[in-house]
């Protein structure tokens, strides 16, 4: 019965900690979004803003690769 009550619990937090690779999602919908409406303001512009939008969408990614991660540790470390 212990045993089984714990391996819910890892499940039920591995299942919390992937939350995050849904902010990561709505992140990168964000920085992807606000760069197209710039550039569709300004098209001149937009070929210098690149790298940022790349640097933008890395860190968004980081975060739910973090969240993945402490998920997997939930479910598999002893």
């Amino acid at each position: 019965m212990e045993g089984e009550l714990a391996q819910m619990g890892k499940f039920i937090g591995a299942g919390l900690a992937t939350i995050g690779l849904g902010g990561a999602g709505i992140g990168v919908g964000h920085v992807a979004g606000n760069f197209l409406a710039g550039a569709l303001r300004n098209p001149s512009a937009a070929a210098g803003q690149t790298a940022t939008l790349f640097v933008g969408i890395a860190f968004a990614e980081a975060l739910g690769i973090f969240s993945f991660l402490i998920a997997l540790l939930l479910m598999f470390a002893v």
